[in-house]
C-alpha cells in the first residue's frame, strides 16, 4: 500500500532551479544549497529579461524541476518564462543572502509572485499581519470584553491595556509657542507617523490659561482632518489642569504636590514626585512604595483611570530607572503604565532608532502601555515613526527576520559585487582628455572604487582609486562623454565613496539608504 504524501512532504522534496548570472553564481550556490544552479552566460543577472531566461533555459533543455526561481532584480513577470519551460516560475528575492528563508518559506507553503520579489513580499506578508493584529483590537465585540478586565481601559475613545498593543503619545512641546494652525499641523504630522494621541505640552513656570480654551478649536481642526484622537495636557500647573479637565481626555502629571487638589474622573497619569517639595525617590524600591501611596491616596480620593509613571530617567540612571519598572510591574501586576521613551533619546547623542527599538523591546516585556516621545531636536526627528514600526516588530515573538526592520543605517548581511576584471588596470589620475562614447560599471572592492569601462561588450579599461575625483577626471582623460553622463557618474561614485565609509553595499543604480523617513 502506497503511503500518502503530505502537501508538506512534497514541499520538502521540491526540486528547484536558481537562475542567475556569472558574477552571482560562487553565492548562489552558497545559499542556494540543496538546489541546482543555472548560469546564464551573462555576467549580471539583473541585466538579465524574463525572454532571455526564457531562451537561455530552453537552449539547456531544462526540465524535470518542480519550481525555478529568477533574481528578484529582474525586471517584468516570470509568466513567459513559464509558458515556455511548463515550470512553474517565480520571483526569489533581490539579494542571495535572502535564498535561505525564501526556500524556507516555500516549504512552508508561502504563495511567491510572478511579479513581486520574494523579499518584498515577505514584508507586506510581516505587515498584513501586523494590520490582522490592529483590526482585531478595533473590533467592537472584542473591545466591549477587553475593558471588562482590570488591564484596560479608555483613554476618550481609544482602548489602552494588555489586550491592545502598545499606544504612542506624541508630545507638541511648548504649544502655547505656537499658533494653532502650527499645532494642528503638527499634530497631523504626529498622527501620520503613527501616532495614538496627541499630548500639548505646556510652558514649564509659565502659566496660559487662555490658551486652554483653544483646545476645542485644535481638537475640531484635527478631526476636520480624519482624526478623530484623545487629546492629552501635559503641565505642573493646577490652575492649568484644573480648567482643562473638561477638555482633555488625560493629564499628565499628577503628583504628591496636587494629587487633592485636582480629583477628577478625567484618566490621570500619577508620577513618584512631589513638585513643591522637589521629592523624587532614586531608589527603585522607594520611587515604587511611594508610587503605590499616591495611587492607595488618589483612588481614596475618587479618581478613575489612574495609569503609572515610574519616570523613565535618561543615561546613566536608566538601569535604576528601568529596575524600578520592573520591580513596580511585579507588585502590580493589573496597573496600566506610561513611560517617557523620549527623554531617553533626547539625552544621548545617538542615532534615535536603535534606543527607540530597544526602548519599545523593554517596555513590551514589562507591559507598558503607552509610550510619551517628542521629536525636537534634529537627532529625534522621526522617533514617532521608528517607536511606531519597533511596535509592530515586537508584535512578533522575536524582532528578527520579520521581512521589515529599523536598519537604516546599517544591515545584517552584507554581498559583495564585483566583476571579472581581464582588462589593463589603470591607477586613477586627474587629467581631462576626452574620447568617444563607452559606458561604465562601478563596483566597490578591497576599500576601493573600481570602473570598468566598456565599448559594446568588450571591457577596455579598468581604473581603480578612493577619490571619485580622481576616477572621474581620469575617465575624462581617456573617454568623451556628455555633460549628462559626467553627472550621473559622478552621483555614482560619490554614493560608493559613502558606502566604503559607512561599510555599506554598494549596487550600480540603486538606493544607498531606505525610503524610510
Amino acid at each position: 500500500m502506497e503511503k500518502n504524501i503530505t502537501p508538506k512532504e512534497k514541499r520538502d522534496n521540491m526540486k528547484i532551479l536558481l537562475v542567475t548570472g556569472r558574477v552571482a553564481e560562487p553565492i548562489v550556490r552558497k545559499y542556494g544549497k540543496g538546489c541546482d544552479v543555472f548560469v546564464c552566460p551573462i555576467s549580471v543577472a539583473a541585466f538579465l529579461t524574463p525572454k532571455m531566461i526564457a531562451n537561455y533555459l530552453i537552449k539547456g533543455n531544462i526540465k524535470g524541476y518542480d519550481l525555478i526561481l529568477i533574481p528578484g532584480l529582474v525586471r517584468g513577470s516570470t509568466e513567459e518564462i513559464e509558458e515556455a519551460t511548463g515550470i512553474p516560475t517565480f520571483k526569489g528575492p533581490k539579494y542571495a543572502h535572502d535564498i535561505p528563508q525564501t526556500l524556507e518559506a516555500i516549504k512552508n507553503g508561502f504563495k511567491l509572485s510572478k511579479k513581486v520579489p520574494a523579499d518584498e513580499l515577505f514584508q507586506m506578508n510581516a505587515l498584513k499581519k501586523v494590520e490582522d493584529i490592529r483590526n482585531k483590537t478595533k473590533n467592537k465585540n472584542y473591545i466591549e470584553n477587553a475593558l471588562k478586565k482590570p488591564y484596560n481601559l479608555l483613554i476618550g475613545n481609544l482602548p489602552v491595556g494588555f489586550d491592545f498593543p502598545q499606544r504612542i503619545v506624541a508630545e507638541i512641546v511648548d504649544a502655547p509657542k505656537l499658533s494653532v494652525e502650527e499645532i494642528v499641523n503638527k499634530a497631523l504630522y504626529y498622527l501620520k507617523s503613527g501616532a495614538d494621541v496627541i499630548d500639548i505640552g505646556m510652558i514649564s513656570g509659565e502659566e496660559n490659561l487662555d490658551f486652554i480654551d483653544l483646545l476645542p478649536e485644535i481638537r475640531e481642526k484635527i478631526k476636520e482632518n480624519g482624526f478623530d484622537v484623545p487629546i492629552s495636557f501635559d503641565s505642573l500647573n493646577e490652575k492649568e489642569l484644573e480648567r482643562v479637565s473638561e477638555h482633555a481626555d488625560l493629564l499628565l502629571s499628577i503628583d504628591g504636590s496636587n494629587l487633592e487638589k485636582l480629583v477628577t474622573k478625567t484618566p490621570v497619569v500619577l508620577i513618584p514626585t512631589n513638585q513643591k517639595t522637589g521629592y523624587f525617590p532614586q531608589k527603585p524600591e522607594n520611587r515604587v512604595k511611594f508610587l503605590e501611596k499616591l495611587k492607595e491616596n488618589a483612588i481614596q480620593l475618587g479618581y478613575k483611570n489612574i495609569i503609572l509613571d515610574l519616570i523613565l530617567e535618561h543615561v546613566p540612571y536608566l538601569g535604576r530607572s528601568i529596575s524600578a519598572f520592573q520591580l513596580y510591574r511585579e507588585r502590580n501586576p493589573n496597573d496600566v503604565l506610561l513611560a517617557g521613551v523620549g527623554n531617553v533619546v533626547e539625552m544621548i547623542d545617538a542615532d534615535s532608532v536603535g534606543i527607540n527599538s530597544l526602548l519599545a523591546g523593554i517596555t513590551g516585556e514589562l507591559k507598558v502601555s503607552l509610550l510619551l516621545t517628542t521629536e525636537v531636536s534634529p537627532k529625534c526627528q522621526g522617533s514617532v515613526k521608528e517607536l511606531r514600526r519597533a511596535i509592530d516588530m515586537m508584535l512578533f515573538n522575536i524582532p528578527k527576520d520579520l521581512g521589515f526592520d529599523l536598519l537604516i543605517l546599517k544591515e545584517k548581511k552584507r554581498e559583495e559585487i564585483t566583476y571579472e576584471i581581464n582588462s589593463p588596470i589603470l591607477e586613477a589620475k586627474q587629467r581631462e582628455i576626452k574620447l568617444e562614447d563607452i559606458y561604465f560599471r562601478i563596483f566597490i572592492k578591497e576599500g576601493k572604487i573600481w570602473v570598468i569601462a566598456h565599448r559594446g561588450t568588450k571591457q577596455v579599461l579598468t581604473m581603480v582609486g578612493e577619490n571619485p575625483d580622481a576616477i572621474i577626471d581620469t575617465i575624462l582623460e581617456h573617454f568623451e562623454i556628455s555633460p549628462r553622463h559626467a553627472f550621473y557618474l559622478g552621483r555614482e561614485l560619490e554614493k560608493a565613496k559613502t558606502a566604503l565609509k559607512l561599510k555599506r553595499r554598494y549596487l550600480q543604480e540603486g538606493e544607498l539608504f531606505k525610503d524610510f523617513y
